[in-house]
């Protein structure tokens, strides 16, 4: 079987590219081991979130899968409040400044990988190889041949590596990585809030780690604590009573007390930098090209920004010649190494710099918060990169 572009991972980077290049006349294929877990019956929340710009709402919407979501379920966030840890320092973005309907929107990961599908399952030119895995890649001159495990042979013009962090795709392609540990783990869970959230997202520079509650429809808000491995495992061992009291002082009784919604799960934070996004043939998006901290909450959009590009070009160009023409995926590379360099060194030095405790350093970054704060036309300038 001969397609233009076979992706090798169904989340939410991958089958996202497919979405937005349904009806482009290639012949796209999709590899996945499994699908999304069915949405529940129930009125249970996901206790992983994200946190989705205007940019990459825009783009969702332009391929159809914004619109398959439940609007009951999404949460505008209109302002952002961030507290040093000094008890003092803090700055506040809005969306009214920035002149914005809102910074972001709050949406459940499984109602977004859902809608996804559910896109892709509407499209004719997409076929979807699923529970599949990939044995075997071989590069050609002119084409990539797949060995899936049952034997079937595919042959792609162009093959995309969208299979996550620790990407076999990656790995066997000879792409090599920057990689370390963060030595944290980030702990989610959602709660019901004794005060109302008001569409303000919160976050505290902690010594201990970065604290960070995200409004959730009504009165809930969904933790994202990225938490020292000690503490990380303290927080995912107690009992649901002493995890509400903990977060709810850690935010400074900011939304009053706190009632768990959802258990809490922690997953590792790590620094990944694929060395090369393409190679012949081949390009990385998403998780197997770049894994940053989640301090600001841009890692999905980092990830959202490569899809809109690439789907870009391919509408522009792959849809006249050879879609996997290595000067197209030179343009590709070429036009994200800014941006994820950019977000990969700000998200590193920030978590550097407030994991610090050298006083000298504790004093500096404490006051460059309130100087920022004070300075609308740097402030708005941060912000017109996070809304993109």
């Amino acid at each position: 079987m001969k397609f233009d572009i076979v992706v090798i991972g169904g989340g939410l980077a991958g089958a996202s590219l497919l979405a937005a290049l349904k009806g482009s006349g290639l012949r796209l294929a999709l590899i996945e081991s499994r699908p999304p877990a069915p949405l529940p019956d129930d009125d249970s929340w996901d206790a992983r979130v994200y946190a989705i710009s205007p940019g990459s709402v825009e783009f969702l919407q332009s391929s159809g899968i914004w619109q398959r979501m439940n609007a009951a379920r999404i949460t505008p966030v209109h302002e952002m409040r961030v507290h040093g840890d000094d008890n003092a320092a803090r700055i506040d973005f809005s969306a009214y400044e920035s002149g914005v309907p809102e910074l972001a929107c709050i949406i459940e990961n499984r109602q977004l990988q859902h809608a996804v599908w559910e896109e892709l399952a509407s499209a004719e030119n997409v076929q979807i190889f699923c529970p599949a895995q990939c044995d075997s890649l071989a590069w050609q001159d002119s084409h990539v041949e797949l060995t899936l495990a049952d034997g079937t042979v595919l042959q792609t013009a162009l093959l995309i590596g969208a299979d996550g962090i620790n990407s076999r795709v990656r790995e066997q392609a000879g792409i090599g990585v920057d990689r370390h540990s963060y030595y944290q783990t980030g702990v989610v869970a959602n709660f019901e809030t004794e005060r109302v959230h008001h569409h303000i997202a919160y976050q505290w520079f902690r010594r201990d780690g970065i604290l960070a509650l995200l409004p959730l429809p009504g009165k809930r808000v969904s933790m994202v604590w990225s938490a020292n491995t000690a503490l990380a495992d303290e927080l995912l061992n107690l009992s649901a009573e002493a995890l509400c009291d903990r977060v709810a002082r850690a935010a400074e009784y900011e939304l009053g007390s706190m009632r768990l919604v959802t258990a809490p799960l922690g997953f590792p934070l790590n620094f990944v930098h694929a060395r090369s996004l393409i190679k012949p043939r081949l390009a990385l998006i998403g998780d197997a090209a770049h894994g940053i901290h989640p301090l600001a909450g841009q890692g999905v959009n980092l990830g959202l920004r490569d899809v809109r590009e690439l789907a870009r070009l391919q509408r522009q160009f792959g849809g006249i010649g050879d879609c996997g023409e290595f000067s197209l995926l030179r343009c590709y590379e070429r036009n994200r190494k800014e941006d994820i360099l950019a977000m990969g060194w700000v998200t590193d030095g920030l978590q550097k710099l407030f994991g610090s405790e050298d006083a000298a350093i504790m004093r500096i970054r404490n006051v460059g918060l309130g100087i920022t704060n004070r300075l609308p036309l740097l402030k708005n300038r941060l912000m017109r990169h996070a809304l993109s």
